[in-house]
């Protein structure tokens, strides 16, 4: 988790997200974090050893039929949650905007089934509208400001197809004050705008996390209608 890692990471973290806002490119670090970090997945503040818990969480819960259905994991990062879901029976993509990121993916799994590609959340191949019966979006929209934050909403609602799923990992803010970030937790505001969508929420669970429980995260499931 971002608040655990060492201080001087959260500040590289802060200053590169930063530099790129300044410059219109909000997603534009990314590709330099993971090249800076030469394979060290200490430099890689949501790097894990294995799927994330909280996802881990619901595929336990509430994902029983999957042998044969559709996935895509957006910013994939090192690819742990794609190879989670790839070994419950799932037909996975997976992509990231960082080309060294999905390289070290194909180091990692070199035997993966998984479809690892580069791609942009706001330029992604149209052939994706509706096209996937499940979509995982963890923690990547906190990590964007909120002058985008509409932009990638819409990017990622459009991915599911009619009747299926889409799961989301993310911080949770308590209004719609703009935080200091990265990353920036989303509001309850922003989150309906899923709604908006054509996406009906089914279950969300919440967790308090942090030394102090301080920090609130939480999982929400929709379904396309």
């Amino acid at each position: 988790m971002f608040e655990k890692q060492p201080q001087e990471i959260q500040q590289k973290v802060k200053f590169l997200a930063n530099k790129y806002l300044g410059q219109s490119d909000p997603s534009g670090w990314f590709e330099v974090l993971y090249a800076e970090a030469q394979s060290d997945t200490t430099q890689v503040p949501w790097a894990r050893s294995g799927t994330h818990p909280h996802l881990q969480d619901w595929l336990d819960s509430h994902c029983h039929q999957s042998e044969g259905l559709s996935a895509l994991v957006i910013g994939c990062g090192l690819g742990d949650d794609a190879e989670g879901l790839q070994n419950m029976g799932f037909q996975v993509t997976a992509f990231d905007i960082s080309s060294t990121a999905i390289n070290w993916c194909k180091q990692r799994f070199p035997n993966s089934q998984v479809d690892y590609l580069v791609a942009d959340l706001f330029a992604l191949p149209r052939e994706w509208d509706g096209a996937f019966d499940l979509v995982i979006e963890s923690r990547n929209i906190q990590a964007l400001p909120l002058n985008v934050r509409s932009q990638a909403i819409n990017s990622v609602g459009k991915l599911v197809k009619k009747a299926g799923r889409l799961l989301i990992i993310t911080r949770l803010r308590e209004n719609d004050l703009e935080p200091n970030g990265p990353p920036w937790a989303l509001s309850e505001r922003e989150i309906a705008e899923f709604h908006v969508l054509n996406l009906q929420e089914i279950r969300r669970k919440v967790f308090l996390e942090g030394d102090n429980r301080e920090v609130t995260k939480l999982w929400i499931e929709y379904r396309k209608n």
